[in-house]
């Protein structure tokens, strides 16, 4: 079945694309509208219709704009003043959509789904199948036996030491867990919570831990955040940077393999996102005393030994060629080896400073004022710590950090008439990466900040065209996330999806997206910077899953759900 599978996906995508690339789930009634047209260039106009074939609504496509990031020329459909709540599809000559909704809460169900994916990447409990429905498996790895690498031994902790490490989430299609890249996707729900509470008190996702007075969405950083601590050596305050296997576990289903896992070196990357994680945890669970009694006292504390030691260790970088030259056994799985953590030393001061108001932390955030922004990424966070300063109204930073912000998103805004496909996303060239759906997730959260320090409407309009993107008007047609639209991705890089014998993929899980690099080798049917993606297995340059990817969409999706009241 799965060769089959794969086999269909290439010929799909070898035939064309879907020429109405159009978000494949919805449209909120009073919100801008709008598809993509790749067609005839004598088509001039478009309508909607009914699922029974009726037409509603017409309208005239605009002139076709040639993109910016592949020979695809483009004409766009905008039926922003059809308002009628029901099911439709769009026609453009003899190309026409999937069948998507017009009305409220259209995005909830893609919404809750990316948030539900966490629930799937759990690592030590079984997915009981009133949770995960076909899904539902045997706990993986259980991490109550990891071994001390010996690039991480001490005197206290010798190479060979025993200690316990459970939980956490699966990184990515791999089964191991990373301190650095749990750190910017546990900051940025964690976020997400302390942006919407009211939204998300409300957002039942149906897990194991449901009704039990927490919200769902911090339960769910519960299961992270707990391994995280353990994480921490408790003689000196320092962190390991992962717990992994030596090498990467093959396509097979989680538990099934029985190789060791160890703990490895203790990095400053990761003690610095560590800090910045336990910092904001113990501002976001501190209203939760009596259900979680301890856990923010015990967060703030483990940041602050986490700081003391980093303060001792400021430049510990993770280089693991070098680590398997001299330690063995050689390590060969993810490395997140960042060589630059000024951006890590901002977050972690601006968190810790938001936590304790310690006006020795704000001191040490001011140092790195001038440095460059960048849509956050595993190993550029310095956002993080902006959003934090902005979300608790600094009076140092407020001003310098809200010109700056919005000169930014007006940048992103400004941008969207000259883009083929009328969004935020692919600007630049350089959107295009590796994970590059991480980068318009995170694009419009950027745009999503601007518009509550700003209730400007066009910074939620332009928001919204990047959740368009992700959920298919973008130059590949495909809905990027697992279980979702009408053209859906089918054979993301994940192993449990590969392995558990079901046809569908496990469910709201963000594929990686066009990456021009195809550091996979594999063979791409289309190669310029926004097409480049193929829908196979093989390709985790294209089509890989990553929590840290997750996350942003989680964000996005679920403010834009939030905000949807604004729209008039």
């Amino acid at each position: 079945m799965r060769i089959k599978l794969l086999t269909l996906s290439l010929l799909v995508c070898l035939a064309g694309y879907g020429q109405v690339e159009i978000n494949q789930l919805g449209f909120y009634r009073k919100a801008p509208k709008k598809a993509a047209v790749i067609s005839d260039p004598n088509v001039k106009n478009f309508t909607i219709v009914t699922e029974a074939g009726k037409k509603v609504y017409k309208g005239k496509l605009s002139e076709p704009v040639r993109s910016k990031n592949s020979s695809l020329e483009v004409r766009q459909a905008d039926f922003t003043k059809f308002k009628k709540p029901g099911k439709y599809r769009l026609v453009a000559g003899n190309q026409e959509s999937g069948v998507f909704t017009i009305g409220e809460n259209v995005l909830n169900d893609v919404a809750k789904a990316t948030l539900k994916a966490f629930y799937y990447q759990r690592v030590s409990d079984p997915l009981e199948e009133k949770y995960a429905g076909k899904w539902a498996r045997p706990a993986g790895h259980p991490d109550t036996q990891v071994e001390v690498h010996p690039s991480a031994a001490t005197e206290q902790r010798p190479a060979g030491t025993i200690i316990s490490s459970p939980g956490g989430w699966y990184d990515a299609g791999d089964y191991n867990k990373y301190i650095v890249n749990s750190g910017i996707t546990t900051a940025t729900l964690l976020s997400a919570y302390e942006d919407f509470p009211g939204y998300f008190q409300k957002l039942d996702v149906n897990i194991p831990e449901t009704g039990d007075g927490i919200p769902d969405l911090l339960n769910e950083i519960l299961c992270n955040l707990r391994w995280m601590l353990t994480m921490q050596d408790p003689n000196d305050g320092g962190v390991y940077h992962k717990c992994t296997n030596a090498a990467f576990d093959g396509m097979v289903m989680p538990g099934v393999t029985k190789a060791p896992r160890y703990v490895i070196q203790k990095s400053t990357a990761a003690a610095l996102n560590f800090i910045a994680v336990t910092a904001q945890a113990s501002r976001v669970f501190a209203p939760f005393a009596e259900e979680l009694p301890g856990l923010a006292d015990s967060c703030l504390l483990a940041a602050k030994q986490a700081w003391s030691w980093a303060l001792q260790h400021p430049d510990i970088l993770y280089n693991q060629f070098a680590m398997s030259k001299e330690f063995k056994p050689a390590i060969s799985t993810g490395d997140y080896g960042d060589r630059r953590l000024n951006d890590e030393w901002f977050w972690a001061a601006t968190e810790m400073y938001a936590a304790t108001s310690e006006p020795i932390y704000r001191d040490k955030a001011k140092e790195y004022l001038n440095d460059e922004w960048q849509i956050p990424t595993w190993n550029q966070v310095y956002l993080l710590g902006v959003y934090t300063m902005l979300r608790i109204k600094e009076p140092e930073f407020i001003a310098d950090f809200t010109r700056k912000l919005l000169e930014t998103a007006d940048r992103f805004t400004d941008s969207i008439p000259t883009n083929a496909f009328g969004v935020v996303m692919g600007q630049d060239v350089k959107d295009f990466v590796w994970g590059s759906n991480s980068v318009a997730a995170n694009q419009g959260i950027l745009l999503i900040q601007a518009y509550r320090l700003t209730h400007n409407i066009k910074y939620l309009n332009a928001a919204l065209t990047n959740a368009d993107y992700l959920l298919g008007r973008n130059a590949t047609g495909y809905c990027f996330i697992t279980d979702f639209g009408s053209k859906r991705v089918m054979n993301p890089h994940h192993r449990p999806s590969v392995a558990d014998g079901i046809e569908a993929p496990v469910p709201g899980l963000l594929s990686g997206g066009p990456n021009p690099g195809r550091q996979d080798r594999c063979n791409y049917p289309f190669t310029e910077p926004e097409t480049s993606f193929v829908d196979v297995m093989e390709s985790f340059a294209s089509n890989e899953i990553a929590i840290n990817w997750n996350a942003p969409a989680v964000y996005l999706l679920n403010a834009v759900e939030a905000e949807q009241a604004n729209w008039k």
